[in-house]
């Protein structure tokens, strides 16, 4: 899908001019008019043009709220404040930057878990997974750093414990806590570190983007049966209009629940002790990060017991660094999934076995997420432990094991016969129905 001679034919002199010398028309018309992509898209393909308005929006939301805030730690709450009283629109641009984390992170989520079912991590696009991962976790050190800078009590707080958890680290992790730091406490270098590379990550995490899209047109798009192209004519269409259609009513349809956040429940994300200037000296009730980092936080505090020799009292890994193992674990095992999973069956329509434990993987996340919410005590604890069993078994035991026992369903011969035997087998359900005696 991604070779072929292209067809862009220059309007006028000047287009035929730039053309030989910068062909920049004939990329966007390649990339983004004429490129072919399946004709059987569905709407959970669309979540990819939504993360790139989303990522736009940030950027100039960000861009201007740098303009009003101030990096110290006398100022830094107040130059908020600041912004949402007495700038022009101030409370419009941050509202929208605050809640438009989450709600890039929704998307996100969402076309990972897509990814994950429709196998678009298989071969041969493991590196435009690879890449994705690696957006993904720019994004969350771009959050986290984010988080900081209102400099309200959970910003400190939570800056505090989870730059406290790099000391665990042997060797290494009190030179790497003190550099995060700038010192050895959460204090003004702290916050100016944090303003400078939450400022710069998102372009760093724009220039991926790009390695992103260009891997995937290299490779082509995958599409909901797992069938590659076989016949460019009769199984794509243009991305415009076609795609473009789609992708325009989905992100009008997002940014309408987008709004609904930013006007009507501007604080329903948040936590309310960030609404009260950072206190070294008062420490919160119960300190939790943003929502979508919970399922990982989580599995930090999950890690409550020693791990040694037996029989003796030599401790090979504490609990603590056992917790930010794991934590980061979790994350660069997505790195590997190309490898682990062994099922040579692309999509998940046609694996019945996978579906059942992609629905329990889900399960598993979602249950995290409640969790890592939770006073890390009692039965929280025990379930925070079972549910990050099972999401490392997910990946190092059940989709490894599953592709070589796992008997898929039969794959149509093509995207074709996929997207024209679907009507087809609606008709015959429908002729085949009992009709009313008359």
């Amino acid at each position: 899908m991604s070779g072929g001679h292209s067809e862009y034919v220059p309007g006028n002199g000047f287009s035929k001019w730039l053309d030989s010398r910068l062909p920049l028309p004939r990329m966007v018309y390649d990339s983004f008019i004429a490129y072919p992509v399946p004709r059987n898209l569905n709407s959970w393909y669309t979540f990819g043009a939504i993360l790139m308005v989303m990522l736009v929006v940030m950027i100039l939301t960000g861009v201007t709220l740098a303009m009003h805030y101030a990096a110290s730690t006398e100022l830094a709450f107040q130059s908020v404040e600041h912004i949402e009283r007495d700038v022009n629109y101030g409370w419009l641009i941050r509202g929208i930057h605050a809640n438009g984390a989450s709600m890039f992170f929704i998307a996100v989520y969402i076309h990972m878990f897509r990814g994950m079912y429709y196998g678009s991590y298989k071969e041969p696009r493991e590196v435009l997974w690879i890449l994705g991962v690696l957006i993904f976790l720019l994004m969350m050190a771009t959050a986290f750093m984010g988080y900081v800078l209102p400099w309200g009590q959970m910003s400190f707080w939570g800056a505090t414990v989870i730059t406290g958890f790099f000391s665990a680290i042997p060797l290494i992790g009190e030179g790497i806590q003190q550099w995060l730091l700038g010192g050895f406490a959460v204090d003004n270098a702290t916050l100016n570190r944090f303003f400078s590379l939450h400022y710069l990550l998102p372009f760093m995490i724009a220039g991926v983007v790009i390695l992103h899209v260009w891997a995937l047109h290299v490779t082509g798009q995958t599409n909901p049966t797992g069938v590659e192209v076989k016949n460019m004519r009769k199984e794509t269409v243009p991305f415009t209009p076609f795609a473009t259609i789609k992708d325009a009513l989905a992100i009008v349809i997002f940014l309408l629940f987008f709004g609904w956040f930013v006007f009507y429940l501007p604080d329903f994300l948040g936590h309310p002790d960030n609404y009260i200037p950072a206190d070294p000296l008062k420490t919160p009730a119960h300190i939790v990060p943003e929502w979508y980092f919970l399922p990982f936080y989580a599995i930090l505090r999950a890690i409550t017991f020693n791990i040694g020799i037996p029989f003796t009292d030599i401790v090979l890994i504490d609990s603590k660094l056992g917790g930010v193992i794991a934590m980061f674990a979790s994350i660069a095992v997505m790195f590997f999934l190309p490898w682990l999973d062994t099922s040579k069956v692309r999509s998940g329509n046609y694996r019945p076995m996978f579906k059942i434990c992609f629905i329990l993987f889900a399960i598993a996340c979602v249950a995290l997420g409640y969790l890592g919410s939770r006073p890390a005590e009692g039965i929280y604890t025990i379930l925070s432990q079972f549910f990050t069993a099972y999401y490392f078994a997910h990946f190092l035991i059940i989709l490894p094991i599953l592709g070589r026992i796992e008997k898929p369903d039969e794959l149509p011969p093509s995207i074709a016969d996929a997207v024209l035997d679907e009507p087809a087998k609606a008709g015959r359900g429908r002729a085949s129905s009992p009709q009313p005696a008359e």
